[in-house]
């Protein structure tokens, strides 16, 4: 039985895993996704130990690509006036979703993070794809280091709205910037570099309120899913941008609008909003900030 446990814990870290790379970087949720699973597997994160080590993974491999990229803005920032107003730009995009996740991320959890939220969230974001798709205009803005600073501003409070699990981040701050007529590829770009100091901020407090209740006994899982994640999202993150200026977003709109729908379905034909009130209760854990859905 132990090691059917142990097989088990395994296949939900590789599962777990997969799902956090594949989607913290795309227009489709990943905290959503996260949620919707946990409630259908009964999945208990321990602590959040899990859910932090694989967003490390995930952050991880967004630096790995861009490594020499973000080193060169950096190199050439005190003597070159766009590298240097992107970084700043970059600050100011991260602090409007830094404030309010430290202020009511644990109140948001409570309200908003279930599976009636998620569904909702993933059919009407989907729509707002295909809505924003089509009325787009040519775009203005084709390399990130060249947004004026009102556009990194708006970038930021537009991210916001992707506290509601669901949304997505990605999602929001691209389809933002795509109203604000960024290219698409620059504005796949951004989200990338946003999500560097937005998720790394969070991960840095969750880490900070739960290191003290890490269950060593877990380490190999956590280091699974770490992998996977880091694995699965330098494949997304590599290969995004080609993607979306060949084939646009709608494929994610629809693909939205299809979970979502087929979530709402379930949920309504159960009456059961709160799909983890079947599971065993877990242990309680330090309320900690969120970090906007992906």
């Amino acid at each position: 039985m132990a090691i059917m446990d142990l097989f088990w814990q395994l296949f939900l870290a590789v599962l777990l895993g997969l799902v956090e790379g594949f989607t913290e970087f795309l227009p489709i949720s990943s905290t959503g996704h996260l949620i919707l699973l946990e409630s259908m597997l009964c999945f208990e994160d321990k602590n959040h130990a899990f859910k932090v080590m694989i967003q490390f993974g995930a952050i991880l491999a967004v630096v790995v690509i861009y490594f020499s990229h973000l080193l060169n803005i950096a190199l050439a920032a005190p003597q070159n006036e766009n590298a240097r107003r992107f970084v700043i730009g970059i600050i100011i995009a991260f602090l409007p979703a830094a404030a309010i996740g430290a202020l009511l991320g644990s109140y948001i959890k409570e309200v908003l993070f279930n599976p009636l939220v998620v569904a909702t969230s993933l059919i009407v974001g989907g729509i707002a794809i295909l809505v924003i798709e089509r009325i787009i205009k040519i775009p203005q803005y084709y390399a990130v280091e060249d947004f004026p600073i009102s556009l990194y501003i708006k970038i930021g409070l537009v991210q916001c709205i992707a506290f509601i699990p669901g949304v997505s981040r990605s999602g929001a701050t691209i389809m933002g910037s795509l109203l604000m007529r960024v290219e698409r590829g620059a504005a796949t770009e951004f989200s990338f570099f946003l999500a560097i100091p937005t998720m790394l901020g969070a991960f840095s407090y969750d880490l900070y309120k739960n290191y003290k209740v890490f269950d060593t006994s877990d380490v190999m899982t956590i280091g699974i899913g770490f992998a996977v994640a880091f694995v699965t999202a330098y494949f997304v993150v590599s290969r995004a941008i080609a993607f979306v200026r060949a084939n646009g977003f709608w494929p994610f709109a629809w693909y939205r609008i299809a979970l979502g729908s087929l979530m709402l379905g379930a949920i309504l034909y159960t009456q059961d909003i709160k799909l983890k009130d079947q599971c065993a209760p877990a242990p309680t854990a330090k309320p900690a900030p969120i970090v906007p859905a992906q």
